[in-house]
């Protein structure tokens, strides 16, 4: 079924806008117009016009829901960084130059696993079906768009850039108008295809901007339309994992139990640090999902990530990490240079996470343990509270015990849908046995070392007035991993296990237990 309802309000809402006396509505997937004839979502429309009229294709943004001058661009760095340099000088000569040398990189492996527009495929095969003539035309490489027609077997011709001309925009239009006089339809889904449009006899809408779909309805008929999902606070929320922040709160803890609960200063600086680290955190999140994309593609829940899916474009993405960078370490000057000096440290460690250490099995769960136990560290350097090594060690074992669970739950799920070993990781199925085994052992581990924490740190600082109420942390710890696991060993966790507590409702009842408990031993 094709789902539409990504694009009706904004679009009914801007139409409805511009034109407060008509009122609009979707028409299932015909398009939107003053006349649109409301359909079922999952039939396929046809065009209303001869079939010696050609449907013309546009291929990034329209038939795939990506750039592939900026796939290129990324296969390069992934597979080739040494010629990137050369990046530079080939956009000197232009940018079919650019499109053509970057063409090169772009395998038949890449093109099949590129995110598509499905209900415009659908369209275009019933079409070609019916027996109308498919064109793509592209501002992409010769060498890409045969790719692409090879994936595409209703494509029966190929326009595209040869290395001289850029087929984009007006130069597209003119050659389109010379080899068809009589007219064609066309698919597109940005402004540059504004002048095509402006040429053709009726026009497809494959954008995700409801302006530019009122823009094109100036100067065409829309006969039919296929909008991909915008890009909105949501997929900005999925992109950014602003879910995972909740991970830095951990930069808290030092500054409670050491203490300093009633320092201003010490929560600014804690601030400071928790939305620096925050922003540097979703950084490397973009930038592991841009050097994964490949193998994301693959798999069968992460290929829906916004980056994977084309809803976040590659190159917002950089733009993003540049922005989270900059605003992170501006956060970070002002937490102290100690702040700096952490987040340099976490950043290093997190960049050897994503492009190696995390095909190395238990290293991988090793290095997330650490970059957990991190926070707490940070959180001891920007509030200056006494350093305890028992609550460090503690830190490694109950992260390293998660970190197992959430390799156990791919390797579950990875058995289920029929694969041996997951692309990208280095963990095979027959594993799971080891993993199980290993992450029980470091949560019985973890709630040991609580326990000698209470011991030997907690209770002799004299900061708490009923340090007996503290017993019930280790209960809780214990109750709590020992269900992750339990779900885990049924493969009924699905989800990474902090998300996972952060929506369960018996883990947020723990949680509160665990600060009324810290409540009464204080008070």
């Amino acid at each position: 079924m094709i789902d539409f309802e990504v694009f009706r309000p904004a679009l009914a809402k801007e139409l409805n806008r511009q034109a407060p006396d008509e009122r609009f509505s979707w028409g299932g997937g015909v398009g939107m117009s003053k006349q649109a004839v409301s359909r079922e979502a999952d039939d396929i429309p046809a065009l209303n016009c001869e079939l010696a009229l050609p449907l013309v294709l546009d291929l990034d943004g329209t038939l795939v829901t990506t750039d592939t001058l900026h796939e290129a661009l990324l296969l390069l760095f992934k597979r080739d960084w040494s010629k990137a340099w050369r990046v530079r000088f080939w956009t000197l000569k232009g940018r079919a130059v650019v499109e053509q040398k970057l063409a090169e990189v772009v395998t038949e492996e890449d093109i099949n696993r590129f995110p598509i527009n499905l209900a415009l495929q659908e369209f275009a095969e019933r079409e070609a079906g019916l027996g109308r003539e498919i064109v793509l035309a592209t501002a992409a490489d010769r060498a890409i768009a045969e790719k692409i027609q090879k994936r595409f077997s209703f494509i029966s011709k190929v326009i595209s850039s040869d290395g001289r001309a850029n087929m984009r925009g007006r130069a597209k239009a003119e050659e389109l108008r010379r080899l068809y006089p009589n007219g064609f339809i066309y698919a597109g889904d940005s402004y540059p295809d504004i002048h095509v449009w402006r040429h053709s006899l009726g026009a497809v809408f494959a954008g995700a901007s409801p302006r530019l779909f009122l823009r094109v309805r100036e100067v065409a008929d829309i006969m039919a339309s296929f909008p991909r999902r915008a890009l909105g606070l949501d997929g900005l929320r999925r992109g950014l994992r602003l879910h995972q922040w909740a991970k830095n709160a951990l930069i808290f803890v030092p500054l409670i139990l050491g203490g300093k609960a009633m320092d201003l200063i010490a929560w600014i600086h804690a601030l400071e640090a928790f939305l620096a680290l925050s922003l540097l955190a979703s950084a490397t999140y973009l930038l592991n999902d841009l050097w994964d994309l490949h193998e994301d593609r693959q798999h069968w829940s992460k290929k829906h990530r916004p980056i994977a899916s084309g809803e976040l474009p590659i190159a917002l993405s950089v733009g993003l990490i540049v922005a989270c960078c900059i605003a992170a370490l501006g956060l970070a000057l002002g937490a102290g240079a100690g702040c700096v000096g952490m987040l340099a440290l976490y950043l290093a460690l997190s960049l050897s996470y994503s492009f190696r250490l995390k095909r190395e099995p238990i290293i991988d769960v090793f290095l997330l343990a650490t970059l957990f136990t991190m926070r707490l560290a940070i959180g001891v350097v920007v509030t200056e509270v006494a350093f305890s090594p028992w609550l460090i060690v503690f830190s490694m074992f109950i992260f390293l015990s998660l970190s197992l669970a959430k390799r156990q739950t791919e390797i579950t799920r990875m058995a289920a849908h029929g694969q041996e070993a997951a692309p990208g990781r280095g963990y095979k199925a027959s594993d799971a046995p080891f993993v199980l085994a290993t992450g029980v052992a470091t949560m019985m581990a973890a709630v040991l070392i609580m326990v000698i924490y209470l011991i030997e740190d907690a209770f002799p600082k004299g900061f708490y007035k009923h340090p007996d109420f503290l017993w019930g942390f280790a209960v809780i710890i214990f109750l709590w991993l020992a269900r992750v696991w339990l779900l885990c060993h049924r493969g009924q966790l699905r989800d990474d296990p902090v998300a996972f507590a952060l929506k369960d409702r018996l883990s947020l009842c723990y949680a509160a237990a665990m600060g009324a408990i810290f409540i009464a031993a204080v008070l």
